[in-house]
């Protein structure tokens, strides 16, 4: 079992980073593998809306992405972490996320996310919500926590200090390996895949 945590700062060691730590060391703790990822600092474009990634089955740009999409893909749990930017998440993740979802339709179906927010004040609710929009498209479990599950401070220093966002972070990695051992252990066949009725509003 193992979940890939995508830190979308471009900051390796900031706040978004040590609140991914708090969720791998949660999950490590229970029995779930862990690799933390960092897209921030890549020099990603955005998606060209070429549709070339339908019949190669991943984004035609080589800058990167594909190989991070594929250990995403891989994973049984994903987590998305964020800076609070204009109270919504960060410009490079944005294109990262965009373009791993979009060349990866149907292959995250039914595998337990969650994403987590750094902000030094306000504006996290609407970049989780950002995240969450992913998730939903995607037919992915989003992973309870207690509250919305964002921290706050302007360094992993000052974000410890924030005891409810700490245990936000706590939860999320208890209740994503629950999550993970329940689904692989009920056996259930995944309900079909359908055929999406596509309706545009202009015709």
């Amino acid at each position: 079992m193992k979940v890939t945590l995508i830190n979308g700062s471009p900051r390796e060691n900031g706040t978004t980073a040590y609140a991914l730590g708090v969720i791998a060391g949660s999950l490590n703790a229970k029995d779930v593998k862990t690799e933390i990822i960092t897209v921030g600092a890549m020099n990603l474009r955005g998606c060209l809306g070429c549709g070339g990634c339908r019949g190669a089955g991943k984004c035609v740009t080589d800058d990167g992405l594909n190989e991070i999409a594929a250990k995403m893909r891989a994973a049984d749990g994903v987590v998305i972490g964020s800076p609070v930017y204009y109270a919504g998440i960060n410009g490079t993740l944005k294109c990262f996320l965009d373009r791993a979802f979009y060349s990866g339709a149907g292959k995250f179906r039914f595998k337990p996310a969650a994403g987590a927010v750094a902000m030094r004040r306000a504006g996290g609710t609407a970049a989780l919500q950002t995240i969450n929009q992913y998730f939903e498209l995607a037919e992915m479990l989003i992973t309870p926590t207690i509250y919305w599950s964002g921290i706050h401070g302007l360094s992993g220093e000052q974000a410890g200090k924030d005891a409810e966002g700490v245990q936000m972070m706590e939860v999320i990695g208890a209740n994503m390996a629950y999550l993970i051992k329940m689904k692989n252990a009920c056996g259930l066949p995944e309900p079909p895949d359908v055929v999406r009725a596509r309706t545009n509003f202009i015709r």
